[in-house]
C-alpha cells in the first residue's frame, strides 16, 4: 500500500503558511521562505490528494520508495485540468481510441474528506478474482477526465488522476460508478448538491481522485 503523507496537523487555518526551501545542496543555512494564504477546503484537498493509499496488487512500486520521493503532478495538455502523477510507467502499448481498455481503479471523492466511493477490487466473480472496469476508449458513457488519463498511459502502468469538476461526472448516466445503489446516492447527492452548488461550492465539489492501472488493451 502506497501513501504519501500530508500532515496538516501543526497547521491552523485558515492563517498563513510559511513554506523554506533549502536550495543549498550541501545543506548549509541558506533558505527561500514564501508565504501563501491557504483555506481549510485547501488543506483538505491537497492531503486527500496526497494519501490515498493505493490497493493495486503485485505492484512493483514500494512503499518505501514512495515516502521517499516527492510527488509531482502534471497537468494533461488539452485535458481541461486533469493533473497525473505517475507511480509506475508500464511497459506496453498506448491505447487509442476505439480500443477497448481494461483498468483496475481506487475512487475516492475529495469533498468528503477522501471518501472511497467505490474500487474495482470490491467487484468480484465467482472465483473472488477482482473484475477490472471496461470500456471502449472515446465513449461518451466514462467521464472524460479518466479517458484522459488512460490514453496517455502505457499497459502495465500506474497513475494517481485528479479530475476537476469539468471533466468528472456532468450527469448520472456517466460511468464508473458504485454497484451498490446507497453509495451512487451519496455521491451524486454529494456532487450535484443544489444548495451548495447556489452557494459557489462547485469548483470543489465534484473533484474526484482515481488510482488507475491499465492492466490490458484489445484493438477492436
Amino acid at each position: 500500500m502506497l501513501s504519501y503523507g500530508a500532515s496538516t496537523s501543526t497547521l491552523r487555518v485558515p492563517h498563513t503558511v510559511t513554506l523554506c526551501y533549502n536550495k543549498n545542496p550541501h545543506h548549509l543555512p541558506t533558505t527561500t521562505t514564501h508565504t501563501v494564504v491557504v483555506t481549510r477546503r485547501t488543506l483538505s484537498l491537497l492531503a486527500t490528494a496526497f494519501s490515498v493509499p493505493i490497493l493495486f496488487r503485485n505492484s512493483s512500486v514500494r512503499s518505501s520508495e514512495a515516502a521517499a520521493a516527492t510527488p509531482r503532478f502534471s497537468e494533461l495538455p488539452e485535458s481541461g485540468g486533469v493533473k497525473v502523477l505517475d507511480l509506475r510507467v508500464g511497459d506496453g502499448d498506448y491505447p487509442v481510441n476505439g480500443d477497448q481498455v481494461a483498468i483496475h481503479y481506487y475512487g475516492r471523492l475529495a469533498a468528503k474528506q477522501g471518501w472511497r466511493f467505490d474500487s474495482t477490487y470490491d467487484h468480484k466473480d465467482e472465483t473472488g478474482e477482482p473484475i477490472p472496469f471496461v470500456f471502449v476508449l472515446g465513449s461518451a458513457k466514462v467521464i472524460a477526465g479518466i479517458q484522459a488519463a488512460v490514453r496517455t498511459m502505457k499497459v502495465g502502468g500506474i497513475r494517481r488522476v485528479i479530475i476537476p469538476p469539468s471533466q468528472g461526472y456532468q450527469n448520472m448516466d456517466q460511468e464508473p460508478v458504485p454497484p451498490n445503489f446507497f453509495d451512487r446516492q451519496r455521491l451524486f447527492t454529494t456532487i450535484f448538491n443544489p444548495t451548495r452548488l447556489a452557494n459557489g461550492e462547485g469548483s470543489t465539489l465534484g473533484i474526484i481522485i482515481f488510482d488507475i492501472e491499465l492492466v490490458s488493451l484489445k484493438h477492436l
